[in-house]
This record gives structure tokens, sequence and C-alpha cells, in this order.
């Protein structure tokens, strides 16, 4: 049976972390596979269990124990076996590289070497014992540590809360006045922290909404939802919904209606 569960992070940390989740995934003794779609932050995933792969240029690639999940583009598709149990940072995607320290960029699945690949152990022995909570405090006491060193830009906070409060659908001009930042100031930093422009992410934002809202609601009207979300119309709502889920808005409504959840979080889809 899979479990998922979210916890949030410290006040202090808000400003950089959206929140830490657990999931565990069972899918038998032979290797299957599961899609993560894209949405709009950025995460740093810990597993334990069985081996984590991911479907790359016709191959599997291992991956290691922490690796990256920068901002996708279209979705990436996992493989393991038997059980896989996760622990997830998700980070606004303009904090991220600053929190860890790492230089921003467009790579998508990252495997990256870092000082916080030390808790493997430590968070193996919490979640081998089912202590999940204690887990998530060792994660918290990393990150307060980590941002007591790194000074968060307020541009880019207040750009990031106008653009999640507005569900990606402002443009760009109106989030650098949200930022009291020009709008070159605005994408030169979004560009330096997150490898990506403003426009990038609100998409990003804006399909989140939709992918979430059919999961939940997969009966939804589609043109009421490209109005409420400010798309166009239906049919530029369904190019850019397929843009980054690689199917159409009906086809993902299908699939919804076969794997009920009991959870917000809708990422995870298994075949």
């Amino acid at each position: 049976m899979d479990a998922h569960v979210e916890f949030d992070p410290p006040e202090v940390l808000r400003d950089s972390i959206k929140c830490f989740w657990y999931d565990r995934i069972e899918v038998g003794e032979h290797e299957s596979s599961f899609e993560v779609q894209p949405d709009g932050y950025a995460e740093l995933i810990f597993y334990f269990g069985s081996g984590c792969s991911l479907a790359h240029h016709g191959r599997l690639q291992p991956l290691p124990s922490p690796f990256m999940m920068g901002l996708l583009n279209q979705p990436a598709v996992f493989y393991t076996k038997n059980s896989l149990e996760i622990i997830g940072i998700r980070c606004f995607p303009w904090t991220i590289f600053d929190l860890l320290g790492l230089p921003s960029g467009q790579d998508g699945v990252r495997i990256v070497e870092h000082p916080i690949a030390r808790l493997q152990s430590t968070l193996d022995e919490c979640i081998h014992t089912g202590n999940i909570a204690e887990a998530v405090n060792h994660l918290n006491q990393y990150f307060l540590d980590a941002r007591s060193q790194v000074a968060v830009d307020s541009t880019l906070f207040k750009a990031g809360v106008a653009m999640r409060e507005a569900n990606g659908t402002l443009p760009v001009s109106d989030v650098a006045a949200a930022a009291h930042a020009t709008v070159r100031t605005l994408e030169r930093k979004f560009r330096q922290s997150s490898g990506y422009t403003v426009k990038d992410v609100s998409g990003l934002i804006r399909f989140e909404q939709v992918r979430n809202h059919l999961w939940l609601h997969p009966d939804a009207n589609l043109a009421g939802l490209a109005h409420e979300l400010g798309y166009t119309d239906q049919s530029h709502l369904s190019r850019e919904f397929k843009r980054y889920s690689g199917t159409t808005p009906a086809a993902f409504a299908r699939k919804a209606r076969k794997q009920a959840v009991n959870y917000d979080f809708v990422a995870f889809t298994k075949d």
C-alpha cells in the first residue's frame, strides 16, 4: 500500500522550502515504472529500499541517493521494484541552488555530489525503524544551518509569492511590479538563481494547477478551467498541457479516474 505524508518546514525556512514529504511506493517483485509530472518546484530526493533508475535516451541510468530533480519540462520516468521509500525536500526553484550552494542550471534530473549526502545513513536508520518524523527533523536541522548562511533575495521572494498567489497567471511586468523591480532586473536574477525565466516558471506553475485540478476533479470543464487560469481558450490550455505532460487533458483525466487517491500529491503516477 502506498503512503504519502507532508511536513511543513519551520517558519524561518518557508521562504526557501515549500515542504518535506515522505512517500512509500509498492510495485511488486518485477521492475515497474512510475512517472513524475512537471510542476513549479525543484526537489532533493532521498530514497531507501530498492534501487531507483531513470529512463534516459532509451537506457536505464541508476541514480544515487540523494539526487536533485530540478524543474522538468516533460515527464520523467523512473524504475524500481519491490518497495521504495522516498523523502523529498520540495523547494522553490529560485532558492534551491543558493540554499545548497550549487550553480543553477536546467538539468532536470541531476546527480550532485554534496555534503548533504552524509545524511543518507542517518535517514536510512530512521526509515528502517519507521520514524519518519525523526528523519524530517534531521533534515530540518540541516537546512536551518544552511539557511543561516544564505541571504535570500527579497526581490525573488516577493516575485515568487506573487507568482504562486496568482497560480502563474501574472504577466512578467506585473510580477516585476510586485517585486518592486524592473523586468530586466527580475529576469536577470531569476536566470541566475534558477536557470529559468519568470515566464518559464509561471508556465509550470499554471500547468501544475491544471494537472492538480484534473487529478482531483477529472470531470472538470476544460473551457471553464482555461478561463479561470488565464489561458486564451481551451485549445491554448490543451496545447500547453500536452507540451509539459506529453498527453492531452482528456487522456490525463481518464487516467485520474482509474487511479483515485486520497491526498493532494499528484506528481507520481504509476503504470
